[in-house]
């Protein structure tokens, strides 16, 4: 169980680029990163303007001259002082993330970045290299896959609890987008344009944390073939999509489907995840994180709850509250920042033994994302037709 003990021997010195007072995501990476004091966010570059941005990064505590109206002069300005950040988390619109990250690289500074990652496995491939040669980590803020209960479905599936995989059902859908963009904030605008957004709209958005999720639980399952159909019935969305349906065909002969929609009229937004084996069921979303369906054939169907002992010892060493007490976003966002954090104290110490082996969100599971995306759209263009992986 994590309790609040010290991971690493001192916290990590952080900055941010983006998160501030009108990001969306801000508060989740701080949240995340502050819980564990794994992290003391020193500097930052919160936002476009520059007053406001210097404004907010004061009223969460950050000294004024650490306050910087750009990236560009956070690296710069970091780089002089002798407590300059080691780690910069990158909260920004997509059409950033790689710019920034690669100068955040090239400054010898270790990345935390949003996803998509980037727009192309071409890019991730660069910055995969680049951080290589720096001899730096670079996590992805898949945030979802902290709860408790996603190391327990996984911890199943390899125990062979499930037998062979046959279906993987997935589905994030929410209605936030079912009206059009008229008067609509930049926080929802850059998203379905191109130009900012990359080559996706709610697959890179939303699709990406049910794709990683799934290669967390289920890692030994490779995808052969994928057909997608997405649509923009928002017609200014277009060529994006605020709605996608994706088939896929696993090396193992098991089928997937996956939905994501924005324009589910109603529906406040959840993540619902069904997988199948020859033997039994594991059903489980994150609007009820705490609990998982286990259903093995002929039997009554079981609830598995967070932070009991008849869980898999996984489940129970990534676990903050304890049974009876209810986990959330906030805990996971803290597991996947405290990962990484690990990752990076052993990169510094030269603990390439403990890497090969610890669990987190990196380069390569942002780039398996990219490449997922890039199939979904040569699938789509094509007239949603069956693509070959790859």
């Amino acid at each position: 169980m994590i309790n609040g003990e010290r991971k690493i021997a001192s916290p990590l010195r952080w900055g941010m680029v983006g998160g501030g007072r009108t990001g969306q995501v801000g508060y989740k990476h701080r949240t995340g990163a502050l819980r564990d004091g794994t992290y003391r966010l020193l500097a930052g570059a919160f936002d476009l303007d520059a007053a406001r941005g210097r404004d907010f990064g004061e009223r969460i505590g950050v000294a004024p001259d650490r306050c910087y109206a750009s990236y560009q002069d956070l690296i710069a300005g970091e780089a002089d002082r002798v407590d300059g950040i080691e780690v910069v988390s990158i909260a920004t619109p997509n059409f950033t993330h790689y710019e920034i990250a690669t100068a955040s690289l090239e400054a010898g500074l270790h990345v935390i970045c949003e996803k998509p990652l980037f727009f192309t496995v071409a890019e991730c491939e660069e910055i995969a290299a680049l951080a290589r040669r720096k001899d730096l980590i670079v996590g992805v803020t898949y945030g979802f896959t902290g709860h408790p209960l996603v190391r327990q479905m996984a911890a199943m599936v390899k125990k062979g609890m499930l037998g062979d995989i046959r279906l993987v059902d997935m589905a994030y859908t929410h209605g936030f987008n079912a009206g059009d963009d008229v008067g609509a904030p930049e926080a929802v605008r850059w998203r379905t344009n191109p130009r900012t957004a990359g080559p996706t709209f709610v697959l890179g958005d939303i699709g990406t944390h049910l794709f990683y999720l799934s290669e967390v639980v289920l890692p030994h399952l490779k995808i052969e073939r994928l057909l997608c159909d997405r649509k923009a019935f928002i017609p200014s969305r277009e060529p994006l999509e605020d709605h996608a349906t994706v088939l896929m065909h696993y090396d193992n002969g098991a089928r997937g489907r996956l939905w994501v929609s924005s324009v589910d009229a109603g529906n406040m937004g959840s993540q619902r995840y069904r997988f199948t084996g020859s033997r039994a069921s594991l059903s489980w979303s994150d609007a009820h994180p705490d609990q998982l369906i286990y259903e093995v054939q002929g039997e009554p169907s079981r609830i598995l709850c967070h932070g009991m002992p008849y869980l898999e010892q996984e489940s129970l060493d990534v676990d903050r509250m304890g049974a009876l007490h209810t986990e959330g976003l906030g805990d996971s966002w803290a597991n996947i920042y405290l990962w990484i954090a690990e990752a990076i104290d052993a990169k510094k110490r030269g603990e390439e033994e403990f890497l090969k082996t610890h669990h987190y969100p990196g380069i390569a599971a942002g780039t398996e994302g990219v490449r997922w995306l890039e199939n979904c759209v040569r699938s789509a263009d094509a007239g949603a037709a069956w693509v070959t992986y790859g």
